[in-house]
């Protein structure tokens, strides 16, 4: 065996032996942070190391600050572990190490995005000839879809935001429930917007947005051009706006929709979740992650575009060594804010191919379940599940907030599980996402059992 190859069998065998681990290792567990900088920390030696003692060495360093977000009872934020195939993709991306702007330089990076977007289109419910950007997550997602509702709506006012930037520009009007993901606001203040221009909506009791508060809002000003972000999945209860209605409203008074949907959009993949996506197809922009529901590896989202020329013109640069002889958008870098690209776009393809339509489906349904089986759990031990679990997020309160808090602070100590907090309507609760692959009934129910011994003792 070549050096090379001993080198790579043997971060191989490493990772491979953690993620053996996941099924029985804590999901995490007290740090002691000053131990594990230290370990990170050795003066920089003078003379080159052998590869296959730094990799032996990083592992070592690494180990007590791993945590097992991968593994089948990591309940905190919406992450999903990666699959096999897509990790083994991913291994393979590193070992490429594809340079995925554009297709000088990676023809291969560029073929799996163009297939994987057009898989996602049709399972999300996007039409096909939207744009299709692959990005970091949400966050670089909601920026995209932002930045070119920003671009169109200038240009039909008359005003070139590329050439002139924003001062002295028409007045765009932003509105967005008030329930919105926080990367919306973080995303209007990279573009220049400002989180002042910002009109919310009020929501309903489920924290969906509440159509009628849109109708009001949108009709308060009607000659000002208007983006208007709704949700697909809220980040607290799972609801899902109703974005046919939103769509259509927005749309009569010549407005843009983009849809947030990091998780949500997920829906459109089941027949038994579709319903609560209705109207997708109809919105302007979309964001949605992968190394969420798809159970890709870090880092993945994607940004898809109705107007796919609009993306582009909001998003790409040209210099002279890279104009193209008809001016067209290539796809790769133009529907994203990178020039130096991972490429995504191999895991994506390797997780669509190992799960298929019907194994996205079942994904999806099982997390459902499993979130349901959660929710019924932990209300027949007698605490309050405050949501509608429409998907897989469920809320759950253990008492007054200070207690609340207490008993996710002990899950979390205890390494059983691991479950995070949140406020929602003013309430500390407790938020439990099911969004792993290898999640069964048993973890659940060993989780319940976890929460139910640790919330004795609070």
């Amino acid at each position: 065996m070549d050096e090379l190859t001993r080198i790579f069998h043997r971060a191989a065998e490493h990772a491979a032996a953690y993620r053996r681990s996941l099924p029985e290792r804590p999901v995490a567990r007290p740090v002691d942070h000053a131990a594990l900088r230290a370990a990170f920390s050795r003066p920089l030696n003078r003379s080159p190391a052998d590869p296959l003692t730094v990799v032996d060495e990083l592992v070592a360093a690494a180990e007590n600050g791993l945590v097992a977000t991968a593994g089948p009872r990591f309940f905190g934020f919406v992450v999903g572990g990666a699959l096999p195939a897509a990790t083994a993709a991913e291994i393979l991306a590193a070992g490429w190490d594809q340079n995925a702007f554009n297709a000088a330089l990676s023809p291969a990076a560029l073929a799996a995005e163009e297939a994987a977007g057009g898989r996602l289109k049709d399972l999300l419910g996007i039409p096909a000839t939207a744009s299709t950007g692959f990005v970091t997550g949400g966050q670089a997602a909601n920026t995209a879809g932002v930045a070119a509702a920003r671009q169109h709506l200038l240009t039909e006012a008359g005003w070139d935001v590329g050439l002139k930037g924003l001062g002295g520009a028409p007045r765009l009007r932003v509105i967005a429930g008030e329930e919105r993901h926080a990367t919306v606001d973080r995303s209007l203040r990279l573009l220049g917007l400002g989180t002042d221009c910002l009109e919310t909506v009020r929501t309903d009791d489920r924290g969906a947005l509440d159509t009628d508060d849109l109708r009001r809002v949108l009709a308060s000003d009607p000659g000002t051009p208007a983006i208007v972000c709704i949700q697909a999945g809220n980040v607290n209860t799972g609801a899902c706006d109703d974005l046919r209605t939103a769509c259509d409203l927005t749309h009569a008074h010549g407005g843009w929709v983009h849809v947030d949907g990091a998780f949500g959009l997920w829906a459109a993949a089941s027949p038994a979740t579709r319903h609560l996506v209705d109207g997708v197809e109809l919105a302007d922009s979309w964001a949605c992650d992968g190394h969420k529901w798809l159970n890709v590896p870090y880092d993945c989202g994607y940004a898809f575009c109705s107007r796919p020329a609009v993306h582009a013109d909001a998003l790409s640069y040209t210099a002279s060594y890279l104009t193209r002889a008809d001016g067209t958008p290539a796809g790769g870098a133009d529907f994203t804010t990178e020039s130096s690209r991972h490429a995504r776009g191999f895991a994506t393809w390797a997780a669509l191919r190992e799960l298929g339509r019907d194994g996205v489906a079942a994904l999806v349904d099982r997390c459902c379940l499993l979130a349901r089986r959660f929710a019924d759990g932990l209300s027949a031990a007698g605490y309050e599940v405050v949501n509608d679990v429409v998907l897989n997020q469920v809320l759950v309160s253990f008492g007054d907030d200070a207690r609340t808090d207490h008993v996710v602070q002990a899950v979390q100590q205890d390494g059983t599980c691991w479950m995070g907090a949140t406020t929602w309507r003013g309430r500390r609760l407790m938020r439990v996402s099911v969004s792993g692959h290898t999640t069964t009934e048993a973890d659940v129910d060993r989780s319940i059992a976890a929460i139910m011994r640790l919330a004795r003792v609070s």
